[in-house]
C-alpha cells in the first residue's frame, strides 16, 4: 500500500489507537509551542515628563529609568515596550491591565503597598526645595504663606503640607510647566525629587543660571517598579534582573550616565 493512502484509512484500521494518537499530537503540539515561544513581553507605563529619570527625546522616551528597566530586562530575560502616561492616570492604568509595571520614579510607601507590589528599590531619592537664584529663602519653611510647586500625588506634596500647611501647593501635573512657572517668578519656590532638580537647576541650559536647591533633602525616598497586587512572577524577574545589574556594573554606568 502506498504511504500516502494511509492518511485516508480510518484509524483503528492503521491499528493505532485513538487515545495514542491523541497524546502524541499534544505532544507536539507542546514541542511547537516550546520552540516557537520567544522571551517574555512586558509592557512599561512611564510618565515621559520627568527628566532625566524618563522623558521624550525626537518622540523616543529615553532617561535613566528607561535604560534600567532595559538592562534588567536583558539580564532576566524578557522584552520590554514603553507606553507614556500622564502622571494623574498612571495608576489607574496599571489597574485596568493597559501596561503590566509602572516606572516612573514612584517612591516605595505604606500607603501604596497596600494596593500595589514593588519591586525590590533601584534608587534612593529625597524632596529637594528649588528656588529663583535671587531668593533669600534658606530653607522650605521660609516660603510659608506663598504658592510652591509640587507634582500632584507625590511625596514632594506631602512634605510641602507637612511643612507649611495645606493651600500654600500648587500642583502640576507635569514638572516642566512647574519649573517654567517658577522661572517666570509665578512661584516662590519648587519641591521635586532630587534627580529631577539636578538636571533642570544643573543641567538644562534655560534653566542652570535661574535656579539654586536650598536646604536638605526633605525626605528619604526609595524609588521601586510598581506591578499589581499578586503578580509574583514578573516580580521576581524584575528582581532578579535587577540584582545582576547591580552585581556586574551595568547599574554603576546607567547612574553614572543619567545622575551625575
Amino acid at each position: 500500500m502506498r504511504w500516502w493512502r494511509l492518511l485516508r484509512l480510518p484509524l483503528v484500521e492503521l491499528n493505532f489507537p485513538i487515545y495514542k494518537f491523541s497524546l502524541v499530537l499534544l505532544l507536539a503540539l507542546g514541542l511547537l509551542a516550546s520552540c516557537t515561544a520567544g522571551p517574555k513581553k512586558v509592557t512599561i507605563g512611564t510618565n515621559a515628563a520627568f527628566p532625566p529619570m524618563e522623558y521624550l527625546e525626537k518622540q523616543t522616551i529615553v532617561g535613566f529609568e528607561i535604560d534600567l528597566i532595559s538592562a534588567i530586562a536583558k539580564a532576566a530575560g524578557f522584552e520590554t515596550t514603553f507606553q507614556s502616561v500622564s502622571w494623574d492616570k498612571i495608576f489607574s492604568g496599571l489597574e485596568r491591565g493597559d501596561y503590566d509595571a509602572v516606572v516612573s520614579s514612584v517612591a516605595i510607601t505604606p500607603v501604596r503597598q497596600a494596593t500595589y507590589d514593588f519591586s525590590n528599590s533601584y534608587f534612593n531619592a529625597g524632596q529637594i526645595t528649588v528656588v529663583a537664584l535671587e531668593s533669600g529663602a534658606t530653607e522650605l519653611t521660609k516660603l510659608g504663606g506663598k504658592p510652591v510647586g509640587v507634582l500632584a500625588g507625590t511625596a514632594g506634596a506631602s512634605a510641602v503640607e507637612a511643612a507649611l500647611g495645606k493651600g500654600d501647593e500648587k500642583t502640576y501635573d507635569e514638572i516642566g510647566q512647574a519649573f517654567e512657572d517658577l522661572f517666570n517668578r509665578r512661584l516662590a519656590g519648587l519641591v521635586v525629587d532630587l534627580p529631577v532638580a539636578v538636571q533642570y537647576v544643573l543641567r538644562n541650559e534655560k534653566y542652570k543660571d535661574s535656579f539654586k536647591m536650598i536646604g536638605e533633602p526633605l525626605t528619604d525616598e526609595n524609588y521601586g517598579v510598581v506591578v499589581k497586587k499578586g503578580n509574583t512572577e514578573l516580580l521576581a524577574l524584575i528582581n532578579a534582573g535587577l540584582e545582576k545589574i547591580k552585581a556586574d556594573g551595568t547599574y554603576d554606568k546607567i547612574k553614572a550616565q543619567w545622575l551625575q
